[in-house]
């Protein structure tokens, strides 16, 4: 019996190990927001070539970079929000055979419905100005998820910066739903 247990208890381990493998279903998967493709949409100029092709997916959230950052109870873009957003809008523009959701977030403090109300706010500060840059607002689609979606848990300033955001979310071809 004590020879059962020992093997199940290194079974376990093994099959833990195994899962804590990011780039176990490939390049790009399991990172913050689940890497390209994550959104379900065939990535144009991805396949194979990850970061490096310019009009990829994982191109942009590596290089030119998906999330912008907000202080806390805000929907005011900094100017580093504004620079990364300006970026975006270039890569965008070069592609136009992408079209982009912009997911607003927030951090647990606060209500479900203050925070889905702030979410929307900082979706909206980032799609506008893109669309100032020149991006085609039909080519741009806002999402709030509030508090819902963290990509860190824990109580911590440090914690509650990195989910104070919005993120830009870009898939082939138009948009839905």
């Amino acid at each position: 019996m004590r020879g059962f247990k020992v093997g199940l208890s290194i079974l376990c381990v093994a099959g833990l190990a195994a899962c804590s493998d990011p780039g176990r279903f490939g390049p790009g998967a399991g990172g913050p927001g689940m890497g390209p493709g994550a959104n379900g949409f065939g990535q144009p100029g991805s396949v194979g070539q990850g970061a490096l092709d310019p009009s990829s997916a994982a191109y942009f959230e590596e290089t030119v970079g998906d999330r912008v950052l907000f202080a806390v109870d805000q929907s005011t873009l900094s100017d580093e929000a504004r620079g990364r957003l300006a970026q975006q809008a270039q890569w965008l523009s070069r592609n136009p055979e992408y079209t982009a959701v912009i997911e607003g977030h927030a951090d647990e403090q606060g209500t479900r419905e203050y925070n889905l109300a702030l979410g929307a706010r900082r979706a909206a500060s980032a799609r506008d100005f893109l669309v100032a840059q020149g991006v085609a607002g039909s080519r741009l689609r806002t999402v709030t998820y509030g508090k819902e979606r963290p990509i860190e848990i824990c109580s911590t300033e440090e914690c509650y910066n990195q989910n104070r955001r919005a993120v830009t979310v870009i898939a082939a071809g138009g948009l839905t739903g």
